[in-house]
């Protein structure tokens, strides 16, 4: 992303250079992104996946055996 860059107009207070700043920061959507990026968590790598499908399964075998022996 391309940096977002303000200067100083003559005679501009520092509160309205931030207004200027805050402004384009909105426009640009380099905010909006950051907030979307936050939380989003990587994928697991493949043997990762695979661990926990072989897990999953087990688990699933293990509750059917239980529920035809009644517990």
């Amino acid at each position: 992303m391309p940096a977002i860059i303000v200067r100083r107009k003559e005679g501009e207070q520092a509160s309205s250079l931030v207004y200027r700043f805050t402004k384009k920061v909105k426009q640009s959507g380099v905010l909006l992104e950051a907030k979307k990026r936050r939380f989003t968590e990587r994928q697991p790598n493949r043997n990762k996946r695979r661990a926990s499908a072989i897990r999953k399964s087990q688990r699933s075998e293990e509750t059917a055996k239980a529920r035809v022996f009644g517990k």
